[in-house]
C-alpha cells in the first residue's frame, strides 16, 4: 500500500478574517469588545484542523504597508475602504488565537498573502505534498494543478459564523467554474479586471467573453496577435486596451519564487497552547470552548463554584412561567407604564440600539421590568417591512425623561455605562444607576465571564435567546431596527427580566460578604457614569501632526535601512528573521546567544539587544523594528479613530476585563501609548487640548512600591519613602553598601531593576538577563536586597501561602483576586499563579486607589463647578483639560485629592505636569 502523502494546508488569513467579520459583525463580550471576527476565525481554524488533519500548515495574513504592486501601479486597491475600527480592534487578538491553536502564522512585508501562499504551494508540490489552499480569492485558481487544490468557502455565512464548508476545486473544477483552465486564469483576470483590487480590465469584456476568446485563441498572447480580427465595439475596446493589458497581467500574477524566512519544515502543525487558549477564551468569553479546555480539577472552590440556581429557588425556579410583555404602541399604555415606573422602587432596563458603538448608536427600543414575569417594551425606531405605527421617539423619550433622570426608581441593568452614554447623546441624563449585574459578578469573582448569557446560565440555569436567532447571520444579518417589533420585544424584555433576576441572586452573594458589597456599591457602580463622561469627553488628536510623524518615521526607517545595508555589505529584508540570521551568524559570525524551538540561532529582541552592545547592525535592526511598530500601530492608525462629529478620539473603558481591578481601554487602546523613546513621546505631542486650554497630567509616583512598603510593613522601605529620598538610590545604597551620595546612575539602574523585578516575581535568571550579569551575581543582589528588606521576603512567602489556602488574595480595600490555578499540578501554571499572588494585591490596590481618586475629583468638579474635565485615565495617571487661566487654582486641588485617596503607611506622591500637549504635561 503506498504511503499517504503529507498534507500542507495554506489559509488566506486576511480573506477569512474579513469573511468572519461580515458573518458575525456585532458579537461583543460583556465589556463591549467586538469579538465576531475572532469567534468566526477561531471556529474555522478548529474545524480545518479536525476535518483535514494537516501535517503542515500556515495561516498567511497581509502585512501592513505597501507592496511591490503599489510601486508598479499606485492606484492598486485604491478603491478599497479602510478597515473598520471594529475589525481593526480584532486583528491582533485573532492572530494571537491562531498561534495559540498551533498554526504557524506568516506576515511578510512588501508582498501580499497570495504571493506567500503561492510560493509555499509550489514548494509543497515539489516536496511531494498534497496542498490545500483555503481562500475565497479567485486569483488563487491560477495555482491549481497536479497536487494543489483550491478550497473555496461555500458562502460568506459558512466561512465565518457557522461551519467551514468548502468546495474543493481541481483543474477540472476551476474550468467548470470560470470557463477556463488554471493555466489561463491570469489571462482571464487581465481581461475582466478586478474591481475590488482596482485592476483595470478591458471595458465591455465580461467573464463569458474572456473565456470564449481565450479558448478560441489559446491564451492572451494569441488573442493579442489577432486583436484586429475582433469585430464590434468590444473589439475596439480590446484594441484600445492593448497598452495596459501587460500591467493588468503583472498585477494579477501571483509570485511563487519569494525568498521566505519560513521553510516548509518550519510549518509543522503544533499542539495547541492550552494555557494561552484558556486565557484568550476567558477574555473573549467563548465559554463553550473554555469549558472544553478547563478539564483539570482544582482542589477546593472559589465562591463562584456554589452559585447555582438551586441556591436561590425563589428567583431561579420561576423561569417556567411565561413572561408577559406589554408592547407599548399607544399613549394610553405608555401612561400606564410611566405611572408604574414612577411608583416603583427599582426597575431593570435594557436599551436596544442600532450599533454597539456608543458615539454612533441611535435608540431603537427600551425594555423595563419591575417584577419578574411582567415586562414592557417601547419601540422607538423599528423599520422592518409591515412594522405597525410607533409612538414618536422624541415624544416618548421626553415623557420618560423625568423617570430616567430621577434617582428613584433605582436602575438595574447589564453594562449600564453603554446605556448612559447613548441616552446622554439623546439629551437624557440617566440617573439612579444603582446596580449593574456585570459589575456585581466582577466584584464577586473577576476571573469568570460576565456577559449576560454566561451569567444567566451560571446563576439561573437559563439559556438566554441568542441574538442570531432573531437577527440571522452573515450578510443577511439584521440590525436591531430591522427586526420585527414582536421579536424585538421578546428579546429585549427577556434581557430586562434576566437583569432583575440576576441582580437579586448576585446581591444575595454580595450581602454575605459586606466588604465586597461595599466595593461594588461605593466604588464600581459610582464609577460607571464617570467613565461614561470621560469617554464622551474624548481627547483631541492632531491628525496632521500624526501624519507628519508617519512621514518622518518612514524617512528614518529608510535611512536605517541604508545604514544596515552598508554594515551588512549588501541589501536585505530587515523584517526577515531568516535573512538577518544568515547575515549575523553566517556572514558576520556573531555569537549565537539563543536558539529557536527549531534549533536555529535566535534573532529575538533580547538576543539582538545583547549583540547590540558590541555591534552596530543589531542595534540598527532593533531601531528599525521599533519605528515600524510606532508607525503602523499609532501614527498611521490613530487618525482613523477620530470621530468626525466631535473631532476627538473616544475610547471605551472596561471595568470588567482585567482581573486585578485595573481599567482597560479599547477602540483605540489609550493605555499603551508609548513613552520610552523620543519618537514614542512625540506621539503624545499630537494629544492636544482645545484652544485656550492646557492639559494637566497627574501621575502617582512609584505607587506599587509604596503599596509594597505598606503591605510588607518593612521598616527600611517605609523609612526611605517617609524621608522623601529617591527610592531607587536608597535601595542601591542599602544593597550595594554605599553612601547615598555615592550612588551613581548605573547603581541606581540596577536597584530600580531589582525593586520592580521582585514585586513582579522576577527570578535570578530574569534579573541576570535584564542587567546583563551572571546569574550568580543576580542571586547575590537578590539575597542582599532581602537581607536589607527582610519583611518584603516575608510578605512574598505569606502571599503565596495565603493564596494556596484560600484560593485568592486581597487588596488593601478587600477586593478579592481569585487564583484558580494556584494548586494546579502543572508547575508552570502554578508558578505563574504564585507570582500573581505576590503582585496582584499591589496592582489591585493601585487600581482601587486611582478609582477612589476619580470618585473624589468628580464630586469636587460637580459640587464646585470647577472648569475642568477628565479626558483620560492611563494606568496610574489622570489627564485633565483645563482653561489656561484656571491651572494655578485647580492643579493643587487635584494633587491633594489624589494624595488623600488612600491612607497608607507611607505617603502617596503625585507628580503634576502641565503643557500644550500630553508629552509636555507628562
Amino acid at each position: 500500500m503506498p504511503e499517504e502523502r503529507p498534507r500542507l494546508v495554506l489559509v488566506d488569513g486576511s480573506s477569512y478574517f474579513y469573511r468572519s467579520y461580515h458573518a458575525l459583525p456585532s458579537l461583543n463580550n460583556s465589556a463591549g469588545q467586538p469579538t465576531g471576527a475572532i469567534y468566526g476565525m477561531t471556529r474555522v481554524m478548529q474545524q480545518l484542523r479536525r476535518r483535514y488533519a494537516p501535517t503542515y500548515a500556515a495561516v498567511v495574513f497581509d502585512a501592513p504597508g505597501k507592496t511591490f504592486r503599489d510601486a508598479i501601479y499606485p492606484a492598486y486597491k485604491a478603491n478599497r475602504p479602510s478597515m473598520p475600527d471594529e475589525l481593526r480592534a480584532q486583528a491582533d487578538p485573532t492572530r494571537d488565537i491562531v498561534k495559540a491553536l498551533g498554526y504557524p502564522m506568516l506576515m511578510i512585508p512588501g508582498v501580499e498573502a497570495d504571493d506567500v501562499i503561492g510560493t509555499l504551494a509550489i514548494g509543497g508540490r515539489k516536496a511531494g505534498m498534497e496542498v490545500l489552499i483555503f481562500s475565497g480569492d479567485k486569483d488563487m485558481a491560477q495555482l491549481v494543478g497536479d497536487s494543489i487544490f483550491l478550497m473555496r468557502p461555500v458562502d460568506r455565512k459558512a466561512a465565518g459564523g457557522g461551519s467551514a464548508e468548502e468546495v474543493r476545486l481541481d483543474a477540472k473544477g476551476v474550468h467548470e467554474k470560470y470557463g477556463v483552465p488554471p493555466k489561463f486564469i491570469i489571462d482571464y483576470l487581465a481581461l475582466v479586471g478586478d474591481s475590488s483590487d482596482n485592476v483595470p480590465g478591458v471595458p465591455k469584456v465580461g467573464p463569458k467573453t474572456a473565456a470564449k476568446w481565450l479558448a478560441e485563441y489559446r491564451g492572451l498572447d494569441g488573442l493579442v496577435e489577432h486583436a484586429d480580427e475582433i469585430q464590434g465595439k468590444v473589439g475596439e475596446s480590446l484594441r484600445a486596451s492593448l497598452g495596459q493589458i501587460p500591467l493588468s497581467k503583472d498585477l494579477v500574477t501571483i509570485r511563487c519564487d519569494l525568498d521566505l524566512d519560513a521553510a516548509l519544515c518550519d510549518l509543522a502543525l503544533k499542539e495547541p497552547d492550552r494555557e494561552r487558549l484558556v486565557e484568550l477564551y476567558r477574555l473573549f468569553e467563548f465559554k463553550t470552548w473554555l469549558k472544553e479546555l478547563e478539564s483539570e480539577e482544582i482542589e477546593g472552590s472559589s465562591p463562584a463554584d456554589d452559585r447555582n440556581a438551586g441556591d436561590d429557588e425563589s428567583t431561579a425556579s420561576d423561569f417556567g412561567a411565561a413572561l408577559r410583555i406589554d408592547t407599548v404602541l399607544d399613549e394610553a399604555l405608555l401612561d400606564v407604564w410611566i405611572e408604574r415606573l414612577s411608583s416603583a422602587t427599582e426597575v431593570a432596563i435594557a436599551l436596544k440600539t442600532t450599533t454597539s458603538r456608543y458615539m454612533r448608536a441611535v435608540p431603537v427600543g427600551l425594555a423595563f421590568c419591575i417584577e419578574p414575569g411582567h415586562a414592557a417594551y417601547i419601540p422607538l425606531g423599528h423599520d422592518a417591512p409591515g412594522t405597525p405605527e410607533q409612538l414618536a421617539p422624541k415624544r416618548v423619550l421626553q415623557r420618560l425623561q423625568p423617570v430616567l433622570e430621577s434617582e428613584s426608581p433605582r436602575k438595574i441593568g447589564q453594562n449600564l455605562k453603554y446605556d448612559i452614554s447613548v441616552l446622554a447623546l439623546s439629551g437624557i441624563d440617566l440617573s439612579g444607576v444603582a446596580f449593574d449585574t456585570m459589575l456585581e459578578s466582577y466584584v464577586l469573582d473577576s476571573t469568570v465571564n460576565h456577559d449576560l448569557d454566561s451569567l444567566a446560565e451560571r446563576y439561573l440555569s437559563h439559556h438566554k435567546t441568542r441574538y442570531e436567532k432573531i437577527a440571522g447571520r452573515g450578510t443577511k444579518r439584521l440590525s436591531f431596527n430591522e427586526i420585527t417589533i414582536e421579536q424585538a420585544a421578546a428579546y429585549a424584555a427577556e434581557e430586562a427580566e434576566l437583569s432583575l433576576r440576576l441582580h437579586r441572586v448576585l446581591r444575595s452573594h454580595l450581602q454575605a460578604q459586606p466588604v465586597l458589597a461595599g466595593l461594588c456599591d461605593e466604588m464600581e457602580i459610582p464609577l460607571v457614569p464617570i467613565l461614561s463622561r470621560i469617554e464622551r469627553n474624548g481627547v483631541r488628536v492632531d491628525a496632521k501632526k500624526l501624519r507628519a510623524q508617519s512621514e518622518e518615521l518612514a524617512s528614518k526607517m529608510h535611512q536605517i535601512e541604508k545604514s544596515a545595508y552598508a554594515q551588512a555589505g549588501r541589501a536585505f529584508n530587515l523584517a526577515s528573521a531568516k535573512q538577518i540570521r544568515t547575515i549575523l551568524f553566517d556572514e558576520m559570525e556573531l555569537p549565537e546567544l539563543g536558539k529557536t524551538p527549531k534549533g536555529q540561532p535566535s534573532t529575538s529582541e533580547s538576543v539582538l539587544q545583547e549583540l547590540a552592545f558590541g555591534h552596530e547592525l543589531p542595534r540598527l535592526i532593533l531601531r528599525h523594528r521599533a519605528l515600524s511598530k510606532l508607525k503602523s500601530t499609532y501614527t498611521d492608525a490613530l487618525p482613523e479613530c477620530i470621530d468626525p462629529g466631535t473631532g476627538r478620539v473616544h475610547t471605551s473603558y472596561h471595568q470588567a476585563v482585567a482581573s486585578t481591578g485595573r481599567l482597560s481601554s479599547s477602540d483605540p487602546n489609550l493605555q499603551n501609548i508609548p513613552v520610552r523613546t523620543p519618537e514614542g513621546r512625540r506621539i503624545r505631542q499630537a494629544f492636544v487640548p482645545d484652544e485656550g486650554h492646557l492639559l494637566l497630567a497627574a501621575d502617582y509616583s512609584q505607587i506599587e512600591l509604596r503599596i509594597m512598603a505598606h503591605l510588607s510593613g518593612d521598616e527600611g522601605l517605609r523609612s526611605a519613602f517617609a524621608s522623601g529620598i529617591d527610592i531607587h538610590r536608597a535601595t542601591a545604597a542599602e544593597v550595594f553598601g554605599l553612601d547615598i551620595d555615592a550612588v551613581d546612575d548605573e547603581s541606581r539602574r540596577r536597584a530600580k531593576a531589582i525593586n520592580f523585578g521582585l514585586i513582579y516575581g522576577m527570578s535570578a535568571f530574569g534579573l541576570a538577563r535584564q542587567l546583563g550579569i551572571d546569574r550568580g551575581d543576580a542571586k547575590h543582589y537578590i539575597d542582599l536586597y532581602f537581607s536589607r528588606y527582610p519583611k518584603v521576603h516575608d510578605y512574598m512567602e505569606n502571599a503565596k501561602e495565603c493564596a494556596r489556602q484560600r484560593g485568592f488574595v486581597e487588596t488593601v480595600f478587600g477586593r478579592r483576586l481569585h487564583l484558580p490555578d494556584i494548586r494546579s499540578r502543572n508547575n508552570q501554571r502554578r508558578q505563574y499563579m504564585e507570582r500573581t499572588a505576590i503582585n496582584a494585591p499591589m496592582q489591585g490596590t493601585a487600581a482601587d486607589i486611582i478609582k477612589r481618586a476619580m470618585l473624589s475629583i468628580d464630586r469636587w468638579i460637580a459640587d464646585s463647578k470647577v472648569p475642568a474635565r477628565i479626558i483620560m485615565q492611563v494606568h496610574d495617571e489622570l489627564v485633565f483639560e483645563i482653561p489656561k487661566g484656571a491651572v494655578d487654582e485647580i492643579a493643587p486641588s487635584i494633587k491633594q485629592r489624589m494624595s488623600e485617596a488612600a491612607q497608607l503607611l507611607v505617603p502617596l506622591e503625585v507628580d503634576i505636569g502641565i503643557g500644550e500637549n500630553w508629552d509636555e504635561a507628562h
